[in-house]
């Protein structure tokens, strides 16, 4: 009876997330300040998980993710090349703050979509010291049960997050930013796993050259809360701006690409060597409104 109102509160909380960015959207986009500190990533995700980026107003990116399997498998899996995991999306800025997105992934078949929205943003003479984004996502897992008797119910598939990112730039090639997020499941392993997760992240990025930069992921997630045999999240990835795409070579011991996955449900462990190679392709596209 517990994990049902559990269950049965995660939909309120989920719209009132989405609320308070439409309220805070309504009252803070009046402002019409210039001068903001840009590029503090150079894309909407670090490597896994989201960076406090948001596209333009009018513009849609595609984002395609993928991830290899585990280089530790030899030469007969050709290093993780055999296997595959990925994630499609679209992603469009309703205006240059808040955006919103879809996607798909093959792991867990999961359909996902979030609400995501630049709360406070940096400004270079000092005023607003950092930027501070919003993000509230769902996400559903679509498998077959293994058991036809014993169907999965459609609130047992659903998952949420909310997230805080905040970060900016240090300096004109160094910038951080933190990642407070809950997680919450539906349905879970065991009695004695959480419904809510709690995880605590840390994002750093380093520009070598003007297309070149080197970032590093991390998402802690408190103890006492897991009873599988399950690892935080950790990746290593370099930016490479060709012009019309962004372009991310990565490593990590994570193998799904959204949230509820990579935050909890992590099996790769460094110690072992279960380390993936993957990559990350954005592309944008200018459907409306000035183009620069």
């Amino acid at each position: 009876m517990k994990k049902f109102f559990v269950r049965l509160a995660a939909w309120p909380l989920l719209l009132f997330s989405l609320s308070l960015v439409f309220f805070f959207g309504a009252n803070v986009l009046s402002a019409q300040d210039q001068d903001y500190v840009y590029r503090t990533f150079r894309g909407t995700r670090v490597i896994n998980g989201h960076s406090l980026e948001t596209v333009h107003t009018g513009e849609l990116e595609f984002l395609i993710s993928h991830r290899f399997g585990y280089i530790n498998r030899g030469a007969y899996e050709f290093f993780g090349l055999d296997q595959a995991t990925m994630r499609l999306g679209f992603e469009y800025g309703v205006t240059d703050r808040l955006m919103l997105g879809v996607g798909r992934s093959t792991y867990g078949k999961h359909y996902d979509a979030f609400a995501k929205f630049r709360l406070l943003r940096q400004r270079t003479d000092g005023k607003i010291p950092l930027s501070i984004t919003l993000l509230a996502s769902a996400a559903i897992n679509t498998l077959k049960p293994t058991d036809p008797n014993f169907p999965i119910y459609l609130q047992s598939r659903l998952a949420y997050t909310w997230q805080l990112l905040i970060g900016g730039k240090v300096n004109d090639r160094l910038s951080l930013q933190l990642m407070p997020t809950i997680v919450h499941y539906n349905l879970v392993e065991t009695a004695d796993d959480h419904n809510d997760l709690l995880s605590a992240g840390a994002a750093i990025r380093f520009r070598f050259t003007k297309n070149v930069a080197i970032l590093a992921e991390y998402y802690y997630v408190l103890p006492g809360q897991r009873t599988q045999e399950l690892h935080d999240a950790f990746a290593i990835g370099f930016d490479i701006n060709t012009g019309g795409h962004v372009f991310q070579l990565q490593i990590t011991n994570a193998t799904g690409m959204i949230e509820k996955a990579f935050i909890g449900e992590t099996t790769g462990d460094w110690a072992r060597g279960d380390i993936r190679l993957g990559f990350n392709i954005a592309r944008t596209f200018k459907l409306k409104g000035r183009r620069y």
